[in-house]
């Protein structure tokens, strides 16, 4: 029996908790073992616990999944399962974000991530979130992630010596997909950076990065007349082709708003036309007070759900966006995770920015690797952290991201190569045995952004 179903099913069952939509259950070796047909693992075997909580990320999932059977203390009288195993993990330490009740009240399944306690997926489950985002419109709580404002006569220049584009340049009311770089050109993290007015602008960090991103800005900023804060805040997606109209309706006149367009509605509020699913969409950063009231809103319409992580990382992955700490590092530069488009031309040779020089050398000399988009040419998932070798075995490359796409109806991956790989002899090393994977092109389901 898979070790990957058994223990999950097992802390599962450990945890007082069924997984949804079960068709059975049967003991083996004294263990409750849950099972379905919505899901094949790799190995055949029914799997809704390791299949609903795919990876997220490559170190946070990775921790939010780890099985907890092995060392599990039972718990002291009148303390419930669930109860105990959230202390002997640390989850009772988990920050929460503004709608964290709404989540358990909409029977959300939880994890740690970021160092929040996160919803995974609901009772709709991962398959039918992804769907609905497609078809109608998907509720994310992105929260975790952190605003800082810069402020400032230098406010520009302090934004264009961390990030590789002329922010001056910048039309006020637009965002800017871009990143920090280290000295050696390796992504500190990749940001959305909008410019409110002449001398404002918002940095949207990812979560997990939040602690070295703000004191890198902060240790910039010291040679700039600015400000920079942390704007407290709760944050939504509001994702797919419904999304402008629920907008409208919850009182937010939207429609003449473009991809990468921003907009600051009321006061503490802002508004960005984007989104990390592929689909057209919203992400709303609202005062945390403010924030239930507005979600409850926009729940109100029938052609919203909550979404959780499970489904946002499928819906990303098959619009071949990248994932921080997965897809890149600080080891990896912006033409080996495919973003090189970010970086004007003209800041490719030489810059201000840090990392200019090295990405600039690194441009100049021998290209070392380079991202592909891959589907493995059976029906088995290939996840994170595969080895990928040629047709004599030597190792190529990696997988940097890997799962199943419900919208595209079969497993796809992300991965890094070196530059002089044979692409059509490329490998996915599961378990010992080599799966033959193809080259995709990117993005596996296409964009559908309002421009």
């Amino acid at each position: 029996m898979p070790g990957c179903w058994r223990e999950r099913a097992a802390k599962a069952a450990a945890e007082g908790e069924n997984a949804h939509n079960l068709s059975g259950r049967r003991t083996v070796n004294g263990k409750t073992l849950w099972k379905t047909g919505r899901h094949a693992c790799a190995e055949g075997v029914s799997a809704p616990i390791c299949w609903q909580a795919p990876q997220l990320c490559q170190t946070a999932a990775r921790e939010s999944l780890r099985p907890r059977t092995e060392g599990y203390v039972a718990p002291a009288s009148g303390v419930s399962p669930r109860a105990s195993l959230a202390r002997q993990s640390g989850r009772e330490t988990l920050k929460k974000t503004p709608f964290h009740s709404q989540h358990a009240e909409a029977g959300a399944k939880f994890g740690p991530f970021a160092g929040y306690d996160m919803p995974l997926f609901y009772p709709l489950g991962i398959m039918k979130e992804h769907q609905h985002t497609r078809e109608k419109a998907g509720l994310f709580d992105i929260s975790h992630m952190v605003h800082v404002e810069v402020r400032g006569p230098q406010a520009a220049a302090l934004v264009s010596r961390a990030c590789p584009y002329e922010a001056a340049e910048q039309a006020p009311g637009t965002g800017k997909y871009t990143f920090m770089l280290n000295e050696n050109a390796g992504i500190i993290d990749d940001l959305i950076v909008s410019r409110l007015a002449e001398d404002r602008f918002l940095i949207v960090a990812n979560a997990a990065c939040a602690e070295k991103d703000v004191a890198h800005i902060r240790n910039l900023a010291s040679g700039f007349d600015v400000a920079v804060d942390i704007i407290p805040r709760a944050f939504l997606a509001l994702q797919g082709p419904a999304a402008e109209s629920v907008m409208q309706s919850a009182g937010l006149d939207v429609a003449d708003m473009a991809f990468m367009t921003v907009a600051e509605p009321n006061s503490g509020w802002f508004v960005s036309r984007s989104g990390y699913t592929g689909e057209d969409g919203f992400e709303i950063g609202l005062p945390p007070g403010e924030g239930p009231d507005f979600a409850a809103k926009l729940l109100a319409d029938g052609n919203v759900e909550w979404i959780g992580l499970g489904a946002r990382d499928s819906l990303r992955l098959e619009a071949g966006l990248p994932l921080y700490g997965q897809d890149m590092d600080e080891t990896v530069l912006p033409h080996e995770a495919g973003l090189i488009w970010a970086v004007p031309k003209s800041l490719r040779e030489s810059g201000d920015y840090v990392g200019a020089e090295a990405l600039s050398a690194a441009l100049k000399g021998e290209k070392k690797r380079k991202r592909i988009g891959l589907k493995p040419k059976e029906k088995m998932p290939v996840r994170g952290g595969a080895k990928l070798t040629d047709g004599d075995g030597r190792q190529i490359g990696t997988i940097t991201s890997g799962g199943f796409g419900p919208t595209l109806g079969g497993p796809m991956a992300l991965g890094r190569i070196v530059t002089n790989a044979d692409e059509n002899k490329i490998f996915a090393d599961v378990r010992g045995r080599g799966i033959a994977m193809e080259p995709a092109k990117l993005p596996f389901v296409p964009h559908r952004y309002k421009r």
